[in-house]
Parts: structure tokens; sequence; C-alpha cells
């Protein structure tokens, strides 16, 4: 078995707080870290841009609370090639509309919100986390609930000490 860790995080901001409240979550978005190239770098659904990859600083910089979880994966490199295969896909819009609706199975076959997209890779890595009909439900909160190992320093910068 090997690792992979997937960055949680908040900030202060109204869409990251309408997040948290819909999932009754501390955290508003995760992200899969890839550091395997010598440059940590995120790859992640993000608003409103969709599927991205961006340095792992940038995300921390605008952060007001993250932490490290490592999950327990088949192989790390098919998580991130999963992954990666999903850069340039559309936000997943109505997943936002289905937190406000609670009508939470929204997962669409070509767009992402972040923990869909995060669920989905790591079952790509051959140890699938919920099933198969459950990941276009999966919210950060979820993620976070697993008993994983994980870093949670008081200033989100500090993270990059432990890379």
């Amino acid at each position: 078995m090997e690792t992979i860790r997937v960055l949680f995080t908040r900030r202060r901001h109204l869409g990251s707080l309408a997040i948290r409240t819909f999932t009754w979550s501390a955290w508003s978005h995760v992200d899969l870290l890839d550091d395997s190239a010598g440059r940590p770098e995120l790859v992640g659904a993000v608003a409103p841009s969709g599927v991205v990859v961006e340095p792992l600083a940038y995300r921390l910089q605008k952060a007001s609370r993250a932490a490290l979880v490592e999950f327990r994966v088949g192989s790390a490199a098919a998580v991130l090639a999963a992954a990666r295969s999903q850069v340039g896909k559309p936000y997943d819009w109505v997943g936002v509309a289905g937190l406000v609706t609670r009508s939470r199975d929204w997962q669409g076959e070509e767009d992402w919100f972040c923990s869909e997209l995060i669920a989905w890779a790591l079952a790509q890595g051959g140890v699938p986390l919920f099933r198969e009909t459950l990941v276009g439900r999966i919210t950060p909160q979820h993620l976070w609930m697993l008993d994983n190992p994980y870093i949670r320093p008081s200033k989100p910068m500090e993270l990059l000490d432990h890379i």
C-alpha cells in the first residue's frame, strides 16, 4: 500500500462559509497533493475554473486554515493520473445547487465538485473509500471524517515545511 496526501482548506470568504454551512464541515475545499516532480502542486476542482493544477503555496496563501491528510491507496500514481486526466473539465455548478437543496446526487459526467473529484480519483488508486454510487454525494466533511493521519498547523503556510 502507498499513501497520497489530500489538502483540506477553508478561507475567509463568503463562498467558503456557504459550503461549510451547507455541508456541516470545518472545510470548504479539498485538493490532491502531487509532490512527485519536486515542486508541490495541487490537482483539484475550483470555482469558476474547473479542474486545474496549481502550486501548493498559491492555495495556502489564500487559506485561513489548512490540513494535510494521508490516504492509503493501492497506487498513488494511478490516483494522480486519474485526477490529472480531468484537468480542463468544468466546475460542477449543479453540485453547488445540490448543497443548497440537499438533493445530494449531483455528479455529472463531465464536471466536478472538489470532493467528488478527490473521492473518484482515490477510488482509481485501487482502494475505494465509498460505494461507487455515492461518489457524487461526497463533501469535504465526508473525506475529513475518515480516520487518517493528518497535519494541521496553526498557520496554513507552515504546511510547506512538511512537504
